[in-house]
């Protein structure tokens, strides 16, 4: 590969977790660069990382709290906040001993849990999950704002309830960076996508005036963006998966220690 080449650049930083050649073998070989996509995408992540402006909140959801559990780990040292939602939610009521339903949950998740809440009171990390929740006897069905003791057992959880949503907006509004992975509910039932449009509008409304940088990171969220077309009202949008989550968990990306 190298021998068709003189020099070689690197602007691909969603496949910069991957050791292959293209990627990082390639390097050993001719003059290697970084792209100016991946210089901008790297000094966006080191805003909430490394080059942090405090006070600092992470948003994180999705369906599976075990994904994200790295990433929770090594963030909490560094946080002010760390906002847990969507599906990934339900882990942490039904630990706290409430009835979710036939809500989406995680088995064997919770010495995790209560390592992460064990972690944050280290750290002074504030753990936020919902107090409230938008129910539905179906994906299909009309929202029923509920408090979480007084879910019924063919109730599903599809969305964060109003106190939730006021308790994240007061969050953010004293923000300097938030970082946001991961939709707040069912958005691709619009009955079941307010909570995330309220995240974005929130967000947004501060990027405006300045007052926030902002990282968002992650396909369900980038589509939750895209369907009130707010992709350019954000600091960084990183269209990274994998890389984006390895990076935020603390690893070292192969192809970015290649570059180095």
């Amino acid at each position: 590969m190298a021998s068709f080449a003189d020099f070689y650049v690197n602007d691909a930083f969603s496949c910069s977790h991957r050791a292959h050649a293209s990627v990082s073998k390639i390097t050993e070989f001719l003059p290697s660069f970084a792209g100016l996509q991946l210089e901008t995408e790297i000094n966006a992540l080191k805003k909430v990382t490394t080059e942090i402006k405090k006070p600092i909140t992470c948003i994180i959801g999705g369906s599976k709290i075990s994904t994200k559990i790295g990433i929770i780990k090594n963030l909490i040292p560094k946080f002010d906040n760390i906002i847990i939602v969507g599906g990934m939610a339900n882990n942490i009521i039904s630990y706290k001993g409430n009835n979710i339903g036939k809500s989406i949950k995680e088995e064997n998740c919770d010495s995790e849990i209560k390592e992460i809440f064990e972690n944050s009171k280290d750290h002074l990390c504030e753990i936020s999950y919902p107090e409230d929740v938008l129910v539905g006897k179906s994906i299909n069905d009309k929202p029923k704002v509920k408090e979480l003791d007084n879910i019924n057992d063919d109730d599903l959880i599809l969305d964060i309830g109003p106190k939730t949503i006021k308790k994240i907006k007061d969050i953010i509004k004293t923000s300097k960076t938030v970082l946001w992975n991961g939709p707040a509910g069912y958005f691709e039932n619009p009955n079941f996508a307010n909570g995330s449009y309220e995240i974005a509008k929130t967000i947004i409304k501060k990027n405006k005036s300045k007052s926030i940088y902002s990282v968002v990171g992650g396909g369900d969220t980038i589509a939750v963006i895209n369907q009130i077309n707010a992709i350019k009202d954000f600091n960084f949008v990183s269209t990274a998966g994998g890389a984006f989550l390895e990076y935020l968990e603390g690893k070292e990306l192969p192809g970015i220690k290649a570059l180095k």
